[in-house]
This record gives C-alpha cells, sequence and structure tokens, in this order.
C-alpha cells in the first residue's frame, strides 16, 4: 500500500491529516517493516520449524505467542509465554533493513502529572510508567548506556549516561541528596500516585547528565529523528552529528 493510499484511509478515518494526528511520530516513510504474531494455545513441531527456520535464516519478524487459561477454586489465570525473545527477533529482523545502530538510545520525556522535566534535571533520573508497556521499554536501559532525551513537539534536551538501572519510584535513592526522591521537594503534582503497584507505578532510571538544555531551549531541525516509543535506538546518524554539534559533544563521544 502506498503512502499516498495510507495518509487517504488515515483522513477518512481520522478526519484529519495523518502527520497532525500524531506530530513527530510519523516516519517520513510508511509501511515499510511489518510484524507477524501467531497467537495459539499450543503449536505443533512442524509448524514450530517453520517459524523458527522463517526467523532464524531469513530474519522475517515472526513470532508466536502462547496464550493459556488455568482455574482454581478461587481465581481463573490466564499464562503468556513467546516462543522466541521479542526483542532478539526485534534485532535480527532490522538487520539489512534499517541503518545501523550509532550506539545511542533515544528517550522520550514525557511531562505531566507524575514527570517533569526539571525535576528529571535536578535529581538526575528519568522515568516512566502508568503501564507496563511504558515501564518495560525503559527497563531496556543498562548501566553504561548513552541516552538522549527528546520532548515530543520542542526536541532534543539531554544527553546523560545510565548509572542506576530502572527500579519503582518509591524505591529510587538520589544520591547526591542521599534520600528517597519521593521525599524531595518535586515539580510534578502526583510522582507518588500507585507507588505501590508495579504494574501502575512511576519507573525511574538514575542518569549522570552530561549535558542539558531547558524545554524552552530543546534543540531540533526539520527531519530530526522522534519516535513515540519511550525508549528506542538511535540510528539516524544526521540526528547524531546534529546533536553533536549542538550539545558540543565532540570530546566527549
Amino acid at each position: 500500500m502506498t503512502d499516498e493510499r495510507i495518509y487517504a484511509i488515515a483522513s477518512e478515518y481520522l478526519k484529519k491529516n495523518l502527520k497532525n494526528y500524531f506530530g513527530d511520530s510519523v516516519p517520513e516513510k510508511l509501511n515499510t517493516t511489518r510484524r507477524m504474531i501467531i497467537i495459539a494455545s499450543i503449536l505443533d513441531d512442524s509448524s514450530e520449524r517453520i517459524v523458527r527456520y522463517l526467523e532464524e535464516e531469513y530474519k522475517v519478524n515472526i513470532n508466536v505467542i502462547f496464550f493459556n487459561y488455568f482455574k482454581t477454586e478461587t481465581e481463573e489465570l490466564l499464562g503468556r509465554a513467546w516462543l522466541m525473545d521479542p526483542d532478539e527477533v526485534q534485532e535480527h529482523s532490522e538487520i539489512g533493513i534499517k541503518p545501523p545502530w550509532t550506539g545511542f538510545w533515544f528517550f522520550n520525556v514525557g511531562e505531566g502529572e507524575h514527570r517533569n522535566w526539571d525535576d528529571n534535571i535536578r535529581y538526575e533520573y528519568i522515568g516512566a510508567g502508568q503501564g507496563v508497556k511504558y515501564s518495560n521499554d525503559l527497563k531496556r536501559l543498562k548501566t553504561g548506556d548513552r541516552i538522549f532525551a527528546y520532548m515530543r513537539g520542542l526536541g532534543y534536551v539531554g544527553f546523560g549516561e545510565v548509572v542506576k538501572e530502572a527500579e519503582m519510584i518509591k524505591n529510587f535513592i538520589v544520591e547526591s541528596e542521599q534520600k528517597p526522591l519521593l521525599d524531595l521537594p518535586l515539580e510534578a503534582l502526583k510522582p507518588s500516585e500507585y507507588k505501590d503497584d508495579p504494574a501502575m507505578s512511576e519507573w525511574v532510571v538514575g542518569v549522570k547528565w552530561i549535558k542539558t538544555f531547558p524545554r524552552e531551549k530543546a534543540k531540533t531541525f526539520s527531519g530530526a529523528f522522534a519516535n513515540p516509543h519511550v525508549v528506542c535506538k538511535l540510528r539516524h546518524q544526521e540526528t547524531l552529528e546534529f546533536l553533536k554539534k549542538e550539545f558540543e559533544l565532540k570530546d566527549v563521544i
């Protein structure tokens, strides 16, 4: 399906232009990659061999997710398991399709009631939560990873290195203050909401900021890389070269 056809369908359904609806998260070229997920309770050996063959030999982004239903005297449970690690499958499928990884991560700073960029700078952390699909993204970051922080609609506002991996906000200690983050004055209005619920809590990652900018001085240009996910790999070389210059990172990178 062509880009023009996709835009036409979206305009009819959304009643507005696709780029106006999703902003920076719309890629320049649509429909370039696909993902196939087979949902099953069981899978015969022949089908499993075919799936593994397509993934391993041809780097097809294909996987199987198994759902199983269990019932006890008091509870109903739904179990879920992947045939193959979905992150590894995604990585394999990107080989030869996407540009090589620059070695840096993109982080989407989402401001709101639960988080604030001023807090992020002051106490050296980044956060995401109110759903496992957001906190799980954050858990991809490991100690030593280098990240560029981006604010939707504004541009890039920070560059730093991960010094502490993801944990629930109630457990996060700010090293410079030697106090729990939730015991410190914060600009965010509801950072502690759901703090005892792992699925809905805000999760945070400790960051040693190397360079930051206030939101009103965010750095961007026409065509700069942006993504709706909380965390993803930065592959856009033009964006990296721009950030090196704007963040004055020649002696750091």
